[in-house]
């Protein structure tokens, strides 16, 4: 005779996840054949609670797909997603716990959680299960969701790498040609300790030597917007980009007059930058056998060609000017006002 599986689950709101929530996970799955991971996602009370707290909103789908990043190759581990609209303050846990045990579909032997004020409830609404806490003096890792929300980036250790990249602060350093952007994204990542996200198109300059197809624009466009998303991934709180996608069709319509690319269009749209530091060309031309409009009267109306396309677009930017030290401190205590709790809130 097939002896039978054990199984157990855990739930929560995981706003955000973090490596307590992965230890206990962990833990729980040690206790039983099989595990579920309940994700429980309320639209308006999840916004107000984000809001509340001030920490950016996270869907019910990012949730999903961090604990599916996180988790993955746990065998034993299941994860599901129970959406009500229920608040905290009058949460029906008698309606839950019947979605929970319909969604899981099979007798539930181990309910566990990190909160032993819990147990109670847990004796009525699952009567038939027993219930584990497992660190709830989180001393394995020391903060929880509520403390981590008023926190965030001082405890940056404890949120996963797939959790992080959400919230990292994406800053993109703009303008025309050399007006220092490439140093200065290198200088600031340097400092912070940090990812930054060279110019694409420049690669594709050196390459072709300079003779760049219409299609290339595209192609420039959509490896810069994904190696944002990978590099995001592994930064310190803070991403700095050089150059972005209204560069690239500004310089479209430099090399190709006439051409403008759909795609490229839709590519700025989706774009989010925390801090758009925008350049000005007051620092020495450097001729590099690539760029072709050094003269101070082509600098001038090529910069105000480029603020009105950032403009048009609803792009809001800072401009910072003066010599390279004058502008790596000016950005600095720009993206420091980033991390201030006024600014986070």
């Amino acid at each position: 005779m097939e002896n039978k599986k054990t199984v157990g689950f855990i739930g929560g709101k995981f706003l955000p996840l973090h490596q307590g929530h992965i230890y206990v996970i962990i833990a729980a799955s040690n206790y039983v054949d099989e595990l579920y991971v309940v994700v429980s996602s309320s639209k308006n009370r999840d916004r107000e609670l984000c809001d509340r707290e001030g920490i950016k909103y996270i869907p019910a789908e990012n949730r999903l797909s961090w604990l599916g990043e996180a988790l993955n190759n746990l065998e034993n581990i299941k994860i599901i997603h129970i959406e009500d609209d229920q608040w905290e303050d009058n949460y029906d846990w008698g309606r839950g716990a019947e979605m929970i045990k319909e969604a899981i579909g099979k007798p539930i032997d181990f309910v566990f959680s990190s909160e032993t004020g819990y147990g109670e409830l847990f004796k009525k609404y699952y009567p038939d299960s027993k219930h584990i806490v497992v660190d709830d003096e989180r001393k394995t890792v020391t903060t929880s969701a509520t403390e981590l929300r008023k926190n965030l980036y001082d405890n940056w250790d404890k949120l996963p790498n797939c959790v992080r990249s959400h919230f990292t602060k994406k800053v993109a350093i703009v303008g025309t040609e050399s007006c220092g952007k490439s140093t200065l994204a290198k200088k600031l990542a340097k400092f912070y300790n940090t990812e930054f996200v060279h110019e694409v198109g420049r690669e594709y300059c050196e390459k072709f030597s300079n003779l760049l197809t219409r299609e290339m624009f595209d192609q420039i466009a959509m490896e810069h917007s994904l190696l944002q998303l990978k590099k995001a991934e592994t930064s310190n709180k803070v991403l700095f980009v050089d150059s972005e996608a209204t560069i690239t069709q500004y310089y479209l319509e430099m090399y190709l007059p006439g051409e403008r690319s759909k795609l490229i269009e839709e590519i700025i749209a989706l774009q989010n930058y925390d801090l758009v530091i925008f350049l000005e060309p007051d620092v020495k031309w450097v001729e590099d056998g690539f760029r072709f409009a050094g003269e101070d009267a082509q600098r001038i109306k090529n910069n105000e060609k480029l603020k009105q396309m950032f403009q048009e677009r609803c792009i809001n930017f800072i401009s910072v000017d003066g010599n390279y030290d004058e502008r790596f401190n000016k950005s600095r205590e720009l993206v420091d006002n980033l991390f201030k709790k006024e600014n986070l809130e």
